[in-house]
Parts: C-alpha cells; structure tokens; sequence
C-alpha cells in the first residue's frame, strides 16, 4: 500500500514541476501549469495503474498458475495472494477427486452391485457388479431410465411403490440356463428424489435353502415309512392273537425297519461329523492291504444276506503288486466308509449271479486309485450329475428294496473332498457302473519295514 501511495506521489510532483519549468522557460502563470502538471501526473499514474490492473484481471480470467504476471505494488499483493488460494484451491479439488476415485474404486470393487439414480429414475453411475447382474453397459447406459432396461414386472412395480423397507428378488439378466441368477434389490432414497440400487447374488442363499427344505423333507420321508410299518405291526402284534411262526416273521419285519432307521441316523451323524470337523492331516494312516480285506469281507457277508446263496456274486479284490505293502494316509475310518458304501453299493445294485471288480492301483500321473466296477443295471446319463446328491435316487422303489439310505455317494464325496481327492463316475444304461476314488499321490506312501 505504501508503495502505491509513493509511485502516485512520484508522478504528482514531477508532472508539477514539469508544470513549474514549462511556464518558467515561457514566462506563463505558474500556478496554472502547476496545477496542469499535477492533473497530467495524475492521469498518467491512474493509466499505468490500470493496465497492471486489466494483466491482473486477464490472469484470473485465462491465465494459469504458471504465467503469473509480473506486478507490484498493490496488485502484486493481489496477485501473489489470488495465487496462493488457487493452489489451495487446486490441491483440494485434487484431494476431493483423489477421495471420490478412491471411494468409486471401492464401490467398484465390491461384492454387491451398486447403482446410482437421479430423480427421474436415470442412471448417474454403475458398478461393474451391478452392471453384469442387471446387464446394463456403464458407458452406453448412462442417462437412460433404469426401467427401459430392467423390464421384470416385479422390479417396475417396487420402483414405482413407496415402501421400499423389504428387498425384492428378480432373475439376473447374467444368467444361464445350467445356472439361473437370483439377484435380490434394496431401494434407498437419498437426496433430492435421487435412488441409490443396492444388489445382491442370491443364488446361492436360495439354493441352499432350496437343498435345506428338501433335507428336510426328505429325512421326515425316509423315517415315517419305516415309523408307519413299525407302528402297523406293533398295532397288528398288540391287537391279534398270533401263532409264535407269525409273531416271528413281524418281528423279524420290525427288525429290518428298525435296522433302516439306525442306517439312516448313522448316516445322517457321519455326514454330520463330515461337514464339522477339521480336514484330515497326514499322521494317521490305514493299510491299503487291510482296507481291501475288510471291503472284501463286508461285500462276500452281504452278498450272502440278500441273496440267501453261499455264493452269489462273483467279487473280486485285486491291489496292484507295486502299491502291495502301501499306507493310505488320512483317517481310517472316513477311508473304510468310502470305500465300504461304493462296495455295498455294487453288492446291492448287481443281480445275482452278476460280477463285481475292486481294483487298486497308481495311475501314470501318481495319483492312486480305488476302482469299484459292476455289472449292475447302470444309470442313465441324465441321472449322473446328481448322483452324489443327498437322497436322490435314480429309482426309488428299488433302492428301497436293497436297503439303501440314499446318503452313501454324498458320504464319499465329502470324504474325497475332506482328503483332496475326488468321486469319478462312469456308467451305461444296461451295462453296469464304474466308481473310482482318486487319492492325489501325497496320500499314499510305502509302509516303513518292521
């Protein structure tokens, strides 16, 4: 400011004296020309004054925090401080660009589909999520009305309804016909009239509540049969008078239904055990030898009961001579049951006089297999992705028959799973069934010498 006032009092007095000598060298008044002179001084500051001022207002109106012009005085101080606030400025708008790109990248990145709605419905913003389970294209999308896209009935009326409290369900548009998407909806009104789309992949929820009610379902089913016959026969033994030949055969009846019902919970406890308990480690072991004898014997000992015949099912067991004196690693008793339900399964589905082919061998890749092959009536291909479902069966009435629970293959594929191996299944409709169980190579080893 002081400099302001000096250089205007600088030009005040010279154009005076200028004034002064000027009416001096021309014998004219002084105080005329004095005064001339000051006015002159005058103009001339307030014109310099003004152009510095007009390269301030150029700068702040096109110029560029780079280009700063070169003032003093008093618009120098304007400058220098209009400069500081626009690198102030500037860093926080950068700051704030910085934190919206993060706070999109983690929108972006999330699990759940988000979507971003001005107050006529239009999309403002989408993430990739929402984008492949809506099929919207963030790009081309942009600014059109979310409802010219997503056309489900179920969705146009919960836009349109000013209770959005409970999500809606709807098929996603990513959808395929092995695997239908499920994609559950939550409205949230932000702002002025503006939508915020929250989405979900339900999918799998819905699936395994889907397999929950049919579990249910399906136990209440396998234990009431067996409930209803022994609630009939205990009425029949409580209510007639019965020869001990007749008691005997009702007793014997209630002995198989009972015998069903403890397979079945025995069953149930093992898958249960199965899904709660830690993977199993490589300290514990169980000889190959020793494992294909008692499957062996199981098989000879059930064959014999269904069929009543010393012999009637050819049953061979043959391990490999390489992998003879060989340990499986992992716990014995989750080993025997896979092996023993593939077995039994064999024994049960094979008709009498029917062979039966257990196989122990190391395939080229390492890994070890248990081969379980029959001549069984086979399954239809469109039956083997579900095999190893729990209490599905390809036919009812005869797995009822042979005395299964329907749990036998779901038990092994969760002891495959548990030891890193895996149920392969191979079958022909009227040719019999192959089941293999492949351990990978980390769990079979050579038996240390005694």
């Amino acid at each position: 400011m002081f400099g302001r006032f000096f250089s205007s009092l600088v030009l005040l007095i010279s154009g005076a004296a200028l004034g002064y000598f000027w009416a001096q060298s021309q014998e004219l008044q002084v105080t005329f020309y004095l005064v001339v002179g000051s006015l002159v001084g005058a103009m001339l500051w307030w014109f310099l004054d003004a152009i510095r001022g007009l390269r301030v207002v150029y700068w702040l109106r096109y110029g560029n925090l780079a280009e700063v012009p070169n003032t003093f005085g008093l618009w120098g101080t304007v400058v220098d401080r209009t400069r500081r606030l626009l690198r102030e400025r500037e860093k926080a708008i950068n700051a704030s660009e910085q934190r919206l790109k993060d706070f999109l990248s983690a929108i972006q990145a999330s699990p759940n589909g988000v979507v971003l709605l001005d107050e006529n419905f239009q999309i403002e913003w989408c993430n990739q999520t929402a984008a492949f389970q809506l099929g919207i294209e963030p790009e081309r999308d942009l600014a059109q009305r979310i409802g010219n896209l997503v056309r489900d009935p179920i969705f146009s009326a919960y836009m349109t309804t000013s209770d959005v409290a409970e999500p809606i369900v709807i098929e996603g548009r990513g959808k395929n016909p092995n695997m239908p998407l499920r994609i559950s909806i939550q409205r949230h009104p932000h702002g002025e009239g503006k939508q915020l789309l929250i989405t979900r992949d339900v999918t799998v929820v819905e699936q395994a509540e889907a397999m929950r009610r049919d579990f249910v379902a399906n136990v209440s089913h396998e234990i009431r049969t067996p409930l209803t016959v022994l609630a009939g026969f205990v009425e029949t033994l409580q209510t007639l008078k019965l020869t001990a030949q007749e008691q005997d055969k009702y007793l014997d009846l209630m002995a198989n239904q009972s015998h069903r019902m403890q397979s079945l919970v025995d069953d149930l406890l093992t898958l249960s055990r199965l899904e709660g308990s830690p993977v199993p480690g490589f300290t514990s072991s169980l000889e190959l030898t020793q494992l294909m004898e008692a499957c062996q014997s199981e098989a000879q000992q059930l064959s014999k009961l269904l069929f009543q015949e010393k012999i009637a099912q050819v049953i061979v067991f043959e391990t490999d001579p390489v992998i003879q004196n060989h340990l499986v690693l992992g716990e014995p008793r989750e080993l025997q049951s896979a092996l023993s339900n593939l077995v039994s399964n064999a024994v049960r589905y094979t008709p009498q006089g029917g062979r039966i082919e257990v196989h122990a061998f190391v395939s080229k890749d390492g890994n070890l297999n248990l081969q379980v092959k029959d001549t069984g009536p086979g399954v239809p291909p469109e039956h083997l992705p579900r095999l190893t479902e729990r209490f599905y069966r390809v036919d009812r009435s005869r797995s009822r028959e042979s005395g299964g629970t329907g749990l036998g293959l779901a038990i092994v594929k969760h002891v495959m799973q548990r030891h890193g191996g895996q149920l392969q299944i191979a079958s022909t409709a009227g040719q019999g069934s192959c089941f293999n169980l492949v351990f990978p190579a980390t769990r079979c080893k050579q038996a240390e010498a005694v």
